[in-house]
């Protein structure tokens, strides 16, 4: 699916831990979860769990963002008439321009039936209250590259990682090291130049 709705920058806003809310209408129970995601698989094990821990709620919907190009996203009515659930979910996640986030609304069916408008409002109040008792965390946008040095300066080129909160994605450390690292964004400028300014070491763009 393709929708771009989180903007391009040097940060991103996500989460780092869930919460839960829970609304009520007419008797219905709608429990909403909110939770940090890495990928689509950690998504999967989410919605197991949630699904496991309430097996006999009528409906399971959800929405997820994840990336920072917007166009990784799913959204799920599961059963409900379409495009009263998970859209809504989705939209209140837009609206605080989250992302790597999900947010899962569980639903007890209490008697009576809400209608559309009724339950658009319903998923979107659940996943709103939900999205309230969450803390949002701002993140720096991270750009890949490739770091090669000889092993005697191994620890000038790790102080100059920890110093401009780097993320050391894979290494290999022999006489002659490579690190591929994720730098963030707005120094990047900085990273280069103390990195260049190691004897012997050499940084290049990932890709």
């Amino acid at each position: 699916m393709t929708e771009n709705k989180v903007p391009s920058a040097e940060y991103f806003m996500t989460i780092e831990s869930g919460a839960m809310a829970e609304f009520r209408d007419k008797g219905s129970r709608f429990l909403a979860y909110t939770f940090p995601l890495a990928d689509q698989s950690a998504f999967k094990e989410k919605l197991a769990e949630l699904k496991k821990e309430h097996p006999k709620a009528t409906h399971h919907c959800f929405a997820y963002r994840i990336g920072l190009t917007g166009d990784q996203w799913r959204v799920s009515d599961d059963g409900e008439p379409s495009g009263t659930a998970g859209r809504p979910i989705l939209g209140q996640i837009d609206s605080k321009q989250l992302t790597n986030m999900g947010i899962v609304v569980v639903r007890y069916f209490g008697g009576s039936l809400l209608g559309v408008p009724g339950l658009i409002a319903a998923y979107k109040s659940a996943a709103a209250m939900a999205l309230q008792v969450t803390q949002f965390v701002q993140k720096p946008v991270l750009a890949g590259y490739t770091i090669q040095f000889d092993y005697t300066q191994m620890n000038e080129v790790m102080k100059v990682i920890k110093q401009f909160d780097c993320v050391v994605m894979k290494q290999e450390t022999q006489l002659f090291c490579i690190i591929e690292a994720g730098v963030p964004k707005n120094r990047q400028d900085e990273v280069i130049f103390k990195i260049r300014e190691i004897r012997g070491a050499e940084i290049t763009p990932l890709g």
